[in-house]
C-alpha cells in the first residue's frame, strides 16, 4: 500500500520550567516528568539540572508535588507522566513507597517509569525496596550528580517510550481486530454504510497515540462506481467545506497516476484503494498535527484490509443480487401461469415487509421476509390452466389439484437451501391458526413468523382484488374478515400489526394498485 503524504513542518513550542498543574496545548509536545519530593530547593535543583534536556526531539515538562497526597492529585490530571522521580521519605517513612503502590495498583499504570530516590537509604533499604516494590530504579540522592540524573531520565525516557511504542502497536492490532468482523459482516446493509463504517475506524486508529498530537480530524473516503468517482463518507463539517470539491478531485488524480497531490494542507495523507493493483477508492485524513509512524502504520495496514473489504462486499452484492434476480425470475413464471395474481405478489412484498416492521422485525429481515413471499404460489406453473382461469366455484377435485400448489412450491424451492425460507412460506401459507388448514393441517403457531404475516398478506390481496370467480370486496369487508379470523385461521399477533398498519394508512398505496390492472379487458 502506497501512502501519498503532504508534508510539512510542525513548530512546537518549548514549556517553560515550572509549567502550572492546568496545562496548556503545548505540554502535548513534551515528556511530563513528575517530581515527588517535600522539600522545595531539591525539586527546584532538579528542574534546573534537567532544564536544557530533550529526549527524541521532545523537551521536558516538569509537574511537581510536595507530599503522596499532591502526588496523586497531579496524576489524576497527568495519567501520562513519563518518568517519576520519587521520594521515600515525606509525611510519612514511607509515603513514597505507597505512591509507588497507588501507581500500579490503584491507577493501573504499568508503563510509567518510576524511579525512588532518597536522602536515608537505612529507612528504605535498596534491596529490600528493589524485591517489594515495581520500581525501575532506585537512587540514593548523594550520588545524583547533574550528569548522574541526566543518565537516569534519559534511560527511564528511552524505557518509557519503548513500552509505549509496544502498548500502542497492542493496542492498534487489537483495535484492527475488532474492526475486521465489522468490515467482513456482509449483509443487506447499503455500501454507504459500509463506507461510513470503515471512516469511523480510521479515525479511531489515528486516534490511538498520545504521541501523535491529534487535535482533530478531518476525512472521506470516496470509491470509483462504473467508472465515476463518488464521495462515500465524510466528515459533516469536511463535507461543508468550500474546500471539499478541490480536494476530492486533487485526491482522485493523486490515486489514479500515483502522484504527490499538490495545494492540501501540512499533514494530509491520501490512501489508495486497491483491487488487483487498480485503484477503487481512497482514503483522506486531515490532522491538524502530523500522525506518528505508528498511526501511520496502521492506517496503511487497515487500508489494505478496507480494500478487500470492499472487494468482499461488492462480490456478495453481486451474488446477492442474482439471488433477488432468481427469486424474481420465478415469480414471473408464476405471473405468467397465472395472469389473475400477476401483481399481487408484488403487492404482497409490501404488505409483508411493512407488518414485519410493525412487529418489530429489523429492516433487513422484513426486506427477506419481503422477498421470499413472493414464491408463496410458484408452485401453481404445476397446476392446470383451465383450474386456475375457471370462472366458477371449483369442484372438490378441483379445489385438490390446487390444494398441491403448496406442496409442488415447496418441491421446487427445496433444492437449495438458499430458497429455505420461501419453501416453508410456498408450503405452509394456507396452514391455519387452529390446525384446520392444509396441506398438513400444522397448527400456525408452530410456523415461522414469515408464514404467519403471509397468510393474513395473501388472504386480504386476495379479497380486495379481482379473480375469474369475483369481484373485488371492499378494504370494510376484507378488514372485517382479517379480524374476525384472528385466534381462529390467523396469529392474533399479526392480525393486531396488519389492523395498525390498515388503520393508520400504512397500506394505502399498495391497496389503490390492486384495481390497476387485475381484471383483464
Amino acid at each position: 500500500m502506497k501512502i501519498i503524504r503532504n508534508t510539512g513542518v510542525v513548530t512546537s513550542v518549548d514549556p517553560k520550567p515550572n509549567v502550572p498543574q492546568s496545562l496548556s496545548p503545548e505540554s502535548r509536545y513534551c515528556w511530563k516528568i513528575l517530581i515527588v519530593d517535600d522539600e522545595p530547593d531539591v525539586r527546584k535543583l532538579t528542574r534546573l539540572s534537567l532544564r536544557d534536556v530533550s529526549f527524541a526531539d521532545r523537551t521536558l515538562q516538569f509537574l511537581e508535588a510536595g507530599s503522596r497526597a499532591e502526588a496523586i492529585s497531579v496524576l489524576e490530571g497527568h495519567p501520562d507522566v513519563a518518568v517519576a522521580l520519587v521520594d521515600v521519605v515525606m509525611e510519612s517513612e514511607d509515603a513514597g513507597l505507597k505512591l509507588v503502590e497507588h501507581i500500579r495498583q490503584q491507577l493501573g499504570n504499568a508503563l510509567m517509569r518510576i524511579v525512588i530516590r532518597t536522602g536515608q537509604p537505612g529507612v528504605a533499604p535498596e534491596r529490600y525496596v528493589i524485591d517489594h516494590y515495581d520500581i525501575d530504579d532506585y537512587k540514593d540522592k548523594t550520588e545524583l550528580t547533574a550528569s548522574r540524573l541526566y543518565m537516569t531520565v534519559r534511560l527511564a525516557l528511552k524505557a518509557y517510550r519503548d513500552l509505549q511504542t509496544i502498548d500502542f502497536n497492542r493496542l492498534g492490532l487489537e483495535r484492527m481486530l475488532q474492526a475486521a468482523p465489522e468490515l467482513y459482516h456482509l449483509n443487506d446493509a447499503p455500501l454507504s454504510q459500509f463506507f461510513n463504517g470503515m471512516l469511523t475506524q480510521v479515525i479511531g486508529l489515528c486516534r490511538l497515540s498520545g504521541s501523535s498530537h491529534m487535535g482533530s480530524l478531518e476525512g472521506v473516503i470516496a470509491a470509483k462506481e462504473q467508472n465515476e468517482w463518488k464521495v462515500c463518507a465524510c466528515t459533516d463539517r469536511f463535507v461543508k467545506s468550500a474546500r471539499f470539491s478541490e480536494i476530492h478531485q486533487q485526491c482522485v488524480n493523486s490515486v489514479i497516476h500515483g502522484t504527490l497531490p499538490r495545494g492540501l494542507r501540512t499533514n494530509a495523507e491520501v490512501l489508495p484503494l486497491t483491487i488487483s493493483g487498480e485503484p477503487v477508492g481512497y482514503i483522506y485524513i486531515e490532522p491538524i498535527e502530523g500522525l506518528s509512524d505508528i498511526d501511520r502504520k496502521l492506517i496503511q495496514i487497515f487500508a489494505r484490509q478496507c480494500s478487500q473489504a470492499l472487494e468482499n462486499h461488492r462480490l456478495h452484492q453481486c451474488i446477492l443480487s442474482s439471488f433477488e434476480s432468481a427469486i424474481d425470475m420465478l415469480a414471473e413464471i408464476a405471473e405468467y401461469k397465472d395472469k389473475a395474481t400477476g401483481s399481487h405478489v408484488n403487492r404482497l412484498d409490501q404488505y409483508t415487509r411493512a407488518i414485519a416492521m410493525a412487529m418489530g422485525v429489523d429492516e433487513a429481515e422484513a426486506r427477506r421476509y419481503g422477498k421470499a413471499s413472493r414464491l408463496h404460489d410458484v408452485g401453481k406453473v404445476g397446476v392446470p390452466d383451465h383450474i386456475l382461469s375457471k370462472p366458477g366455484k371449483l369442484t372438490d377435485e378441483e379445489f385438490e389439484i390446487i390444494k398441491k400448489h403448496t406442496t409442488l412450491g415447496a418441491n421446487i424451492l427445496g433444492h437449495d437451501a438458499a430458497f429455505e425460507l420461501a419453501r416453508q412460506i410456498a408450503l405452509s401459507h394456507h396452514e391455519r391458526w387452529d390446525g384446520s388448514g392444509y396441506p398438513e393441517g400444522i397448527p400456525a403457531r408452530e410456523l415461522p413468523l414469515a408464514t404467519r404475516i403471509v397468510s393474513v398478506a395473501d388472504v386480504f390481496d386476495a379479497m380486495i382484488s379481482w379473480r375469474p370467480y369475483k369481484q373485488p370486496w371492499t378494504i370494510r369487508e376484507a378488514r372485517d374478515v382479517i379480524a374476525t379470523g384472528a385466534g381462529t385461521q390467523f396469529d392474533p399477533d399479526v392480525v393486531r400489526a396488519f389492523l395498525q398498519v390498515l388503520d393508520s394508512g400504512g397500506f394505502d398505496d399498495v391497496i389503490s394498485q390492486a384495481g390497476e390492472i387485475e381484471e383483464p379487458i
